[in-house]
C-alpha cells in the first residue's frame, strides 16, 4: 500500500513539475509580447489591446491567424513566423490566466450612458457575453483600452481590418464614428 501511495505521490509532483514548467517556458516566450502588450498583460501602449483575461481560444485563433500573415503587425507576425502550434497554446495560456482590469482614465458619464445604450440597442452582449467578458473565439472588451477599441470598432466597420470577422462588419455597419467613441469609452471602463 505505501508504494501505491508513493507511486501516486511521485506522479503528482512529476505533473505539478511539467505544469510548473510549462509556465515558466510560456513566461519566456511571452517576454517579446511585453514590449507592448505590458509583463503583466495590461498594455499601456496607445493603440495595443491588453491580453490579459482575454479568452484562451480567441488568443490561440489570433496568433495563428497572426503567424500564418491574415492578422496582426507586422512586428507580431515577425515574433510568431515559424511559433510551432504547442506554444501558441502555451502563450494563449498564459495571457488568458492572467487577471484582467482597465486602466485608470477619467470617466464621462454622458458618454459612459450613451456607451452603455448603444451596447444595449446592438446586443453587443449577445456574442461578447452580458459582462463584456468574452467567450470562445469573442474577445473581453470590459476593460479594454479604449484608443484600441475604438480604432478596432472604425477599422470593422469600414472593412479594413485584415481577417475580420464579417458579423462584426455587419454589425457596426452605418454606425456613426462619434457612437463607436462612446461604445469603446463604456466598454474601457467596465471591470
Amino acid at each position: 500500500m505505501p508504494s501505491r501511495i508513493a507511486g501516486r505521490w511521485a506522479a503528482g509532483l512529476t505533473a505539478f513539475l511539467l505544469i510548473g514548467s510549462a509556465d515558466v517556458l510560456a513566461e519566456k516566450r511571452a517576454e517579446p509580447c511585453a514590449k507592448c502588450h505590458g509583463k503583466d498583460g495590461i498594455s499601456v501602449k496607445e493603440g495595443v489591446p491588453s491580453l490579459a483575461g482575454q479568452p484562451k481560444v480567441f488568443l490561440e485563433n489570433y496568433l495563428v491567424l497572426t503567424r500564418e500573415g491574415l492578422r496582426g503587425s507586422d512586428e507580431m507576425r515577425t515574433l510568431l513566423r515559424g511559433m510551432r502550434d504547442p506554444d501558441i497554446v502555451a502563450l494563449a495560456n498564459h495571457y488568458s490566466r492572467l487577471a484582467p482590469r482597465s486602466l485608470p482614465g477619467l470617466l464621462d458619464k454622458a458618454l459612459y450612458e450613451r456607451g452603455r445604450r448603444i451596447a444595449v440597442t446592438h446586443h453587443c452582449g449577445t456574442c461578447h457575453v452580458k459582462d463584456f467578458s468574452g467567450q470562445q473565439q469573442m474577445p473581453r472588451l470590459a476593460g479594454q483600452r479604449e484608443d484600441f477599441l475604438a480604432e478596432a470598432m472604425l477599422a470593422y466597420r469600414q472593412n479594413r481590418r485584415p481577417g475580420g470577422d464579417t458579423v462584426m462588419a455587419a454589425s457596426l455597419h452605418g454606425i456613426p464614428e462619434s457612437d463607436l467613441k462612446a461604445l469603446a469609452h463604456y466598454l474601457s471602463r467596465l471591470k
